[in-house]
């Protein structure tokens, strides 16, 4: 019999509970000049939310490669990435920062009997994992259970992914009435509309607290700091909608 009465609690990563500011980029960088053999003069725009594997086919597109070629060199990026985002562990820890209240509210919902903590997000498993182990925030999350664009490119689809793995897992039903986004921009607003899921959006990134709301975020808090907030949001949320 399936367990009643948990949530799932899907966050996002960067920008939402921490930063690593240039070091995605200079991955990126490395990476297209491995594969491709050539410097990239454009890099993916920052902040947007969208998940490494249409980052990684922009990036080749806006650099002048054929697009024939693209599902060529795509999947080898997409292998090599992990690889150079692991050579830069020591800077992840030393030029990455925690968002403020990331430690904190992450610490409290785990701790919440109810809820089922995991991530969301557009990066790609072995990049997630390595990010959330630099700071230290593993512990509080399922990481096992969570969407990762190496699931798939499309971020909606990954909160029903995240969901079938909570509930084979836990034998317990989750659906878009007891799931809800923690995150920071207009597509973790989206992933959640389309995927099946409230959003708690956090104005800690490029994407303002009216930016947050009028995309369609059921709530927006300006930070994670004030965690008995976020909280009671989370329950509310989780509790409102059939």
């Amino acid at each position: 019999m399936a367990e009643a009465g948990r949530s799932m609690v899907l966050w996002d990563i960067d920008r939402t509970l921490l930063y690593v500011g240039d070091i995605d980029r200079q991955v990126y960088r490395e990476t297209f000049a491995e594969i491709v053999g050539r410097p990239a003069e454009r890099l993916p725009t920052r902040g947007t939310g969208a998940t490494m594997p249409l980052a990684i086919r922009s990036l080749l597109l806006h650099n002048g490669v054929p697009a024939s070629e693209v599902s060529r060199l795509l999947p080898r990026m997409v292998e090599l990435l992990p690889q150079r985002l692991a050579a830069h562990e020591e800077d992840l820890r030393k030029r990455g920062v925690l968002m403020p209240g990331a430690v904190s509210a992450l610490k409290a919902v785990h701790e919440q009997t109810h809820c089922v903590s995991t991530v969301v997000t557009g990066n790609l498993k072995p990049n997630a994992l390595l990010k959330l182990r630099a700071f230290g925030l593993d512990t509080s999350l399922d990481a096992e259970i969570g969407g990762y664009s190496s699931d798939d490119e499309h971020r909606p689809a990954l909160v029903s992914i995240a969901q079938r793995r909570a509930q084979a897992k836990l034998r317990a039903g989750f659906t878009r009435s007891n799931t809800v986004i923690i995150g920071d921009s207009r597509e973790d607003v989206r992933t959640g509309i389309d995927g099946g899921a409230s959003i708690i959006g956090i104005a800690s990134g490029k994407t303002t607290a009216r930016e947050l709301a009028s995309a369609g975020a059921d709530v927006v808090l300006d930070s994670l700091e004030d965690v008995p907030r976020l909280l009671e949001e989370i329950t509310t949320v989780t509790s409102s909608k059939s």
